[in-house]
């Protein structure tokens, strides 16, 4: 028997070669790769605790593995590889997830309170992993399938609840739940079998637009995003330089990290000039447009620049989606013409760039490249064009199929419908086979992408004005000024400065757990807002505003477009 209660870090300092070595195990699901382009929570030391527990089982031929750990591999799509190895090694399964992730906000079903057992934000699971040792399937090859029996139970509520329901209840006296874990995902968690089914038939966004990324990561925030290019410019010279130890201590970097170095940034800005012609956008947040020096080299100057997608965003015009793969809190979409960062429309998940264009010879534009538009393809599945085309009696525009998948995304009753898949992976979308209801959709979806990139027509004149005297600096917090009051529908900056005609709704949507409106001038805080910023948070409030009437509008659309979807397999 192996119990305990390992320790839950993602940066692992386990990384002796034997247990990654096993760990490569839980990297593949039904005999093929995880094609996971991240997989790094693998190395959590959990899992690592979890790996070994089930490699001692193995070695006896019986026995119990009981664990209480952090509950993301339940259903994370990460963890569906050890969800399948943990299903062949073990005839019985017993989860008792206790929930209590405040990272996700969590809630008890009725809307209550729901609390950790421990002093912590992640939510935690007891699992128990039984071997008999006389299964006549013992012994059976990978390949074979899963063989366990899956029990689940849910705790939800007060601390004090939890610990009285588990001081008063066993395994035998446990409510437990059967569950029947399937390919792909192997879920740990109860899903509705019917409903999963009519969404395994619509496409996913990665099918769509084979060509993706995660957004840009940094590692410096501080040094390498500023506010205009100008203060870029200002940043990179004297940065690139200086002393390395110096340029530490000036631009508070900290410790190098395992991808990024001071000498290494300094080194990739020589090496590129410094040019101004360098200095990019970036989509940092919800609206929130920035700049960086971007020269494309990994573990330079940017740690992660994703050059393999971001230069397709800078050798010319181009658009793109920003989505999380899963998210703990609410879903998040936008589009943007930028660059973007990881987290740029999910607050605490990992963000990917789709880009609707590609240019075969992508390198960023600047004074000495002699890129040739004509060369653009589209980033869409052939295949799905060619569904889609025969369908329709004609085929689609690019644009279309982009803004068609936009507007979906936007449809409220089809993030409330399938609101647990959309945690837990990239969306499945609906492609309905009615020309005339696609059109509306993609008609709709252009009309949100030009609002949300700020360019629409219809944001002039905005809904929202910037009223009151001052020094148009934002205050610190809401003791000195910066609130909002819900009765004037006033968002102030200060004392006495405000944005005025800002609605309850509009100030507290959310893009991806981001409460935008708040988000962007908190971001702000002790900066003086110049006209440009204040037209950019009035288009914004604007654009927000039309959201939500155009989100009111479509759910009565999207109750035909369900009925007759085309039907897609990847190739």
């Amino acid at each position: 028997m192996i119990l305990g209660n390992p320790p839950y870090s993602g940066h692992s300092s386990n990384t002796g070669e034997w247990i990654r070595g096993l760990i490569e195990d839980y990297k593949k699901v039904d005999g093929n790769p995880l094609g996971e382009k991240n997989p790094k929570w693998l190395q959590d030391d959990y899992v690592k605790f979890l790996r070994f527990a089930q490699w001692k089982i193995e070695q006896a031929g019986r026995g119990i593995v009981g664990l209480i750990t952090n509950h993301s591999y339940l259903d994370n799509p990460t963890f569906r590889g050890m969800r399948r190895s943990l299903m062949h090694t073990f005839d019985d399964i017993y989860i008792l997830d206790l929930h209590g992730n405040a990272l996700k906000r969590e809630t008890c079903p009725d809307g209550s309170l729901d609390k950790n057992v421990f002093d912590i934000r992640q939510g935690v699971a007891i699992a128990f992993f039984v071997k008999r040792g006389d299964s006549d399937m013992d012994g059976q090859d990978e390949q074979d399938g899963p063989k366990a029996l899956v029990h689940h139970g849910d705790c939800y509520g007060t601390r004090e609840s939890k610990y009285s329901l588990l001081n008063n209840h066993d395994l035998g006296s446990t409510q437990w739940d059967r569950l029947n874990p399937t390919s792909p995902s192997y879920l740990f968690v109860p899903r509705d079998a019917a409903l999963e089914d009519g969404y395994r038939r619509f496409i996913s966004v990665p099918e769509v637009f084979p060509v993706s990324s995660v957004g840009v990561v940094t590692a410096r925030d501080r040094l390498t995003i500023q506010w205009s290019s100008e203060e870029v410019w200002s940043t990179v010279i004297p940065f690139s330089g200086m002393d390395p130890e110096l340029a530490r201590q000036c631009y508070q970097l900290g410790k190098d990290a395992r991808d990024w170095n001071v000498t290494q940034a300094q080194k990739d800005l020589l090496d590129s000039g410094p040019i101004r012609e360098k200095i990019v956008p970036i989509l940092y947040r919800p609206f929130d447009v920035r700049h960086t020096y971007y020269t494309g080299r990994s573990r330079g100057f940017i740690c992660r620049p994703r050059s393999e997608v971001m230069n397709h965003m800078l050798t010319g015009d181009n658009l793109a989606l920003m989505i999380p793969k899963q998210h703990k809190n609410e879903f998040g979409a936008l589009a943007t013409k930028f660059i973007s960062a990881h987290k740029s429309v999910a607050a605490y998940d990992i963000n990917y760039h789709f880009p609707l264009y590609i240019y075969p010879t992508a390198e960023p534009i600047n004074l000495f490249s002699n890129h040739q538009t004509s060369e653009v393809k589209p980033n869409l599945n052939p295949k799905l064009v060619e569904v889609l085309t025969e369908a329709h009696g004609q085929e689609p525009s690019v644009e279309a199929i982009f803004h068609y998948v936009y507007a979906m995304l936007y449809v409220p009753a089809y993030r409330i419908k399938y609101a647990e898949f959309l945690r837990t992976d990239f969306p499945r979308i609906p492609f309905t086979v009615d020309r005339d209801l696609f059109e509306r959709f993609a008609n709709i979806g252009a009309r949100l992408a030009n609002l949300h990139l700020l360019s629409s027509p219809e944001l002039d004149p905005p809904v929202c004005r910037f009223e009151g005297e001052g020094d148009s600096v934002i205050a610190t917090s809401k003791s000195k000024g910066l609130l909002y009051d819900a009765d004037e529908q006033r968002m102030y900056i200060n004392g006495t400065q405000y944005f005025d005609t800002i609605s309850s709704a509009v100030y507290e949507y959310r893009i991806g757990g981001y409460q935008v409106c708040d988000k962007w001038l908190k971001d702000r805080k002790e900066r003086r807002l110049d006209l440009d910023d204040i037209r950019t948070y009035c288009r914004m409030v604007t654009a927000l505003a039309k959201t939500l009437e155009i989100q009111q509008a479509i759910d009565d659309l999207y109750n035909d477009v369900e009925d007759n979807c085309v039907t897609f397999e990847t190739s």
